[in-house]
């Protein structure tokens, strides 16, 4: 008996944007998940930066994540609701040397609870694990926070490369696959580009295999 043909992969993709405090290390975890490097000395980010990397969860699934890093700094601040709109997922990032940064994470996070899509996958994540001669935040205290507020949590160094992947392949696994495979063989490409949905649109993520041939579009 013939052996029944494989499914060919699906490859998913989701908005996942990140937020925090300036000099939390967001960019820093961001540039050592896609490209695997670190620098000592980033300059700021100004308004956001755009990436992609892709997650292998099995051998049929690999989810594709579109990457706004926003900046920490105050004066971009408004500009934030233009990127977690129709997120999928927040990366949510503190520093554990400095627990004001943990206050504004939790502020970030609030503001994703009352704003962003309902169902919108949030994780903390206390960035520079590597400094741990210095912390200031105990992982109980973040833990606790977490999982008072249903919250995926991590803590990461991205100078070490502790648990960055981790972060992002845990994330992958929370989103809800099926569901945006079904939009997908439904006719619906389930995503939108940046400002051209309708506020509270719900973004259920994108099977690109099924749109090979076709420009891949809006950036978020």
């Amino acid at each position: 008996m013939a052996a029944a043909a494989r499914a060919p992969p699906r490859l998913l993709q989701f908005k996942l944007v990140l937020l925090g405090e300036s000099a939390v290390g967001k960019s820093s975890l961001v540039l050592r998940f896609v490209k695997d490097q670190f620098d000592d000395y980033r300059e700021s980010t100004i308004g956001a930066a755009f990436l992609t990397q892709t997650v292998s969860l099995d051998e049929s699934t690999t989810v594709k994540f579109e990457i706004w890093d926003t900046a920490g700094q105050e004066r971009y601040k408004s500009l934030a609701p233009m990127y977690y709109r129709n997120a999928n997922c927040a990366v949510v990032v503190y520093d554990i040397t400095q627990p004001s940064s943990l206050e504004k994470a939790k502020a970030w996070i609030r503001e994703l609870q009352r704003q962003a899509d309902p169902n919108i996958i949030i994780a903390l994540a206390g960035n520079k694990a590597d400094l741990a001669s210095r912390r200031a935040v105990p992982s109980e205290e973040a833990q606790a926070y977490a999982s008072e507020e249903n919250l995926l949590f991590l803590e990461t160094s991205a100078k070490d490369n502790a648990n960055v992947s981790e972060l992002f392949t845990m994330i992958a696994r929370k989103l809800p696959l099926e569901s945006a495979a079904n939009a997908q063989r439904g006719g619906g490409r389930g995503g939108s580009t940046l400002g051209g949905a309708a506020a509270g649109q719900q973004r259920p993520g994108v099977d690109l295999r099924g749109n090979q041939g076709q420009g891949n579009g809006g950036c978020c």
